[in-house]
């Protein structure tokens, strides 16, 4: 047995635990969460692509958070789904696709961050700097915004699954639902030390970078609203930084959750739905918040259903 599972390149997912007459019912709520985040999120993506009077910074940068939602969810939900219709044992994945899939994971979680954190930046500058807004968010700042914060996030990432790769396995069963850097290296029976502290180190920096770029984005858009009269701008501000740190505290409080019940093993179950949930609650979310806050969304789609119930005059 030992011969058969060191290195072994065919790995066995726990899976869920549902009862047997709660999987049909969990099975929807998942299959519909994974339907509708697809069709509103690749909706959006690609009205924004189509309609020139979305071609602003704002909504170029949150394209990036719907393709983020997008990848996320297309590498976790299906996969999930196909094993909960399946018996324990045959819930097998092979190695190489097991790190695709925990490396997607991660991405998912640290671009989450950095997309926002770009986007603060995007709210400081038109709150605060309304006149050089467009000579400072110009195409060329967009283009940086937007590969630094996937750049940052594949650097972290391929860091952190690189050191897990290195390691030897003599183990075989992910105790998860789903792929990720913990299950993978706790595969091993070789010191873990380096990796758990760069994971602790990785956690640090990037909750201590997006935190703190929240704090200081919205402090000083806080203090131009304060001391400014112009009611017309802090109508802006409310509306839009208020959608913006909806979204952000909806990503941070899901994945605080799972970060905390990685701490108590007892919890395991409730780690893997709010991992799950991680993934489908911002991803659900995201589309519906900024859609509802934005004009030119509802004029498009507003302008779409008249000319569908409009009927050809003969």
């Amino acid at each position: 047995m030992e011969n058969y599972s060191y290195n072994s390149y065919t790995l066995q997912l726990q899976g869920l635990n549902v009862l047997k007459a709660s999987i049909y019912p969990v099975y929807l709520f998942f299959f519909f969460s994974y339907l509708f985040i697809m069709v509103t999120n690749v909706g959006i993506t690609v009205l924004i692509f189509i309609d020139k009077n979305l071609h602003q910074p704002m909504y170029l940068l949150f394209r990036n958070l719907l393709i983020n939602d997008i990848l996320g969810n297309s590498i976790k939900l299906p996969r999930l789904l196909l094993d909960m219709l399946r018996p324990p044992s045959e819930r097998l994945i092979s190695y190489y696709e097991c790190v695709v899939q925990a490396f997607t994971t991660h991405m998912y979680g640290t671009a989450s961050h950095t997309v926002l954190m770009i986007m603060a930046f995007d709210r400081y500058v038109s709150i605060c700097n309304p006149l050089r807004y467009s000579t400072i968010m110009n195409d060329k700042m967009v283009m940086k915004l937007t590969v630094s914060a996937w750049g940052v996030a594949f650097v972290l990432v391929g860091i952190l699954l690189g050191l897990t790769i290195r390691l030897n396995r003599c183990r075989t069963m992910i105790m998860n639902a789903h792929c990720d850097n913990a299950g993978l290296f706790k595969l091993s029976c070789e010191d873990v030390f380096i990796n758990n502290v760069y994971g602790l180190t990785f956690t640090v920096v990037l909750f201590t970078g997006s935190i703190g770029s929240m704090v200081l984005t919205y402090t000083k858009i806080t203090v131009v609203c304060l001391t400014s009269n112009n009611r017309s701008l802090n109508s802006t501000a409310f509306k839009t930084c208020s959608t913006h740190l909806f979204v952000y505290l909806i990503m941070f409080l899901c994945g605080m959750f799972v970060i905390i019940l990685h701490r108590f093993p007892q919890y395991s179950d409730y780690r893997k739905l709010c991992s799950i949930l991680f993934h489908i609650v911002p991803g659900s979310l995201n589309p519906i918040i900024y859609g509802v806050q934005s004009k030119e969304m509802k004029k498009f789609f507003l302008k779409l259903f008249k000319s569908k119930n409009t009927l050809p005059l003969i």
